[in-house]
């Protein structure tokens, strides 16, 4: 025989049940909770694994002086970050990391625009240029690197015959501290560009064929037509190539260290060859970690500036 507390006990918890119930019916009425409680944990704990920890750990390495063996025990403080601020070669690397950055917002991506538009038609002749183009995306970066450091070659490459075919002595642009950084940027604006195109085909695909129909009906001409009425439609294709294009320049690494591994006397560097220089390759694992975060911080500040000035809308 129950007492009234314990029926009282065993309404309440019935009470509770039958709102947990009713709460996961509305929560869940189109599979979103379920779906958010099966795969949200595990890409939670990845992201915990691969990004939050390393991050962490570089955080924390960053105030040490540590070769890679050993305990980490020798504290410095802001020591390393101190001498980031003061290096020269530091300062090199961000100027030139913000160079590719330019050349890719105001190189490669207007011309990667420009040949998407002329090659947006359907057309066996459209399909073959845009194979070419896209064919330098394909291939790895340490071989592309490669191939370019056997072209820019002053005795055998590419270089070398159109020079000689002028009469003159040809140049070793590699090495050249005034022409390596440049001679990087034309490799860079030929690999990646044919990607760039691809995604504005893309956009341009997607745009309603009416409305360009319509402006034509109204007397509007193919310029008119494609900035009053093309180019806002793809703005956010253009948004996204921007948000590639600029994380792209600052992992630049893979087509660096093949053609001038930061050289001639550090000039071509970057700053992820930096990292790995002065860094990885020497065992100054504090310091490199210190670079590794500004690095990180740099690109956190980027993506809250392109949300927030770019879709305002959606960073409130």
């Amino acid at each position: 025989m129950k007492t009234g507390l314990g029926l009282t006990e065993d309404l309440s918890v019935d009470l509770a049940a039958r709102r947990w119930r009713a709460w996961w019916r509305r929560a869940n009425r189109h599979g979103r909770l379920t779906t958010m409680v099966l795969f949200l944990p595990p890409a939670l704990l990845l992201f915990t694994i691969f990004v939050v920890i390393p991050i962490g750990e570089a955080g924390f390495l960053g105030f040490f002086k540590w070769n890679g063996y050993g305990e980490v025990t020798n504290f410095v403080g802001t020591q390393n970050y101190e001498r980031l601020a003061g290096n020269r070669v530091f300062k090199s690397a961000l100027v030139n990391t913000g160079l590719v950055i330019a050349v890719s917002l105001l190189v490669q991506l207007p011309l990667a625009l420009g040949m998407a538009l002329l090659l947006a038609n359907k057309g066996p002749a459209a399909y073959i240029f845009r194979t070419i183009f896209f064919l330098p995306f394909i291939l790895a970066e340490v071989a592309t690197g490669l191939i370019w450091r056997f072209v820019y070659d002053g005795e055998f490459g590419l270089v070398s015959s159109i020079w000689g075919a002028l009469g003159a002595e040809a140049p070793f642009v590699l090495a050249e501290r005034g022409l390596a950084m440049y001679a990087i940027l034309v490799v860079v604006v030929w690999k990646f560009f044919g990607f760039h195109m691809m995604l504005f085909i893309a956009g341009l695909q997607n745009i309603p064929r009416e409305l360009i129909e319509a402006a034509q009906i109204d007397g509007a001409s193919r310029w008119k037509v494609t900035f009053y009425v093309v180019l806002p439609l793809l703005k956010p294709t253009i948004m996204l190539s921007m948000f590639f294009a600029v994380l792209g320049s600052l992992q630049l690494f893979d087509l660096i260290m093949p053609l001038t591994g930061g050289g001639p006397s550090n000039s071509s560097q970057t700053i992820v060859t930096y990292l790995y220089q002065f860094g990885i390759v020497r065992l100054r694992i504090g310091f490199g970690s210190a670079v590794g975060v500004v690095l990180f911080f740099i690109s956190l500040a980027f993506a809250l500036a392109y949300r927030r000035n770019l879709f305002p809308h959606s960073a409130r």
